[in-house]
């Protein structure tokens, strides 16, 4: 690793690169937990060990709502572009873990929806992710960790502004 002077170390211990960091780390323990799971269904925590499943599929994982969405829907939750998502609904889609269904309010449209596998992934995904965050409280201390929390989601927040989707964390319930 290059070294930084006094005057330049800003450049990598900046807050937005710190939290970058931090949730590659997040996302790769996760990932690393469900690959290992015996709850995670066995043809997807293979691909997670060959690390053939990626972050990318936590975009699906964190966003589809249980009722479904439309592609517009997810890619806009997601932050990502409609092609984008495509793509990633169709490997979803290969790997067995959503559906395309009609959308029962607009028959020209589809709805992703996850399969009895995609639950399955799902309920193991959420106990990854309890589990990480456990390790986090662990590493860092609860205090530090419960201000980790109320801090990144009154950034999330931002300006106050109503927000529409996942990134309006005002709604999430709190747990101690």
């Amino acid at each position: 690793m290059p070294s930084f002077g006094p005057e330049e170390r800003w450049r990598v211990t900046h807050l937005g690169r710190l939290m970058g960091h931090a949730l590659r780390r997040f996302d790769e323990r996760v990932l690393w937990l469900m690959a290992h799971s015996p709850q995670a269904p066995l043809a997807l925590s293979n691909l997670a060990a060959r690390a053939q499943v990626g972050a990318a599929i936590v975009h699906i994982t964190r966003h589809l709502p249980l009722g479904g969405a439309r592609l517009t829907e997810l890619a806009h939750s997601a932050g990502m572009s409609k092609q984008a998502m495509g793509d990633l609904v169709d490997q979803c889609v290969a790997w067995g873990l959503v559906r395309r269904e009609p959308d029962p309010r607009d028959a020209r449209a589809r709805r992703i929806v996850f399969t009895p596998t995609g639950l399955d992934w799902l309920q193991a995904f959420r106990r990854a992710v309890a589990q990480a965050e456990q390790e986090f409280r662990t590493a860092v201390g609860d205090a530090v960790a419960a201000v980790v929390a109320l801090g990144l989601e009154a950034y999330a927040e931002g300006d106050g502004a109503a927000r529409v989707g996942p990134y309006n964390v005002a709604h999430r319930e709190r747990t101690p």
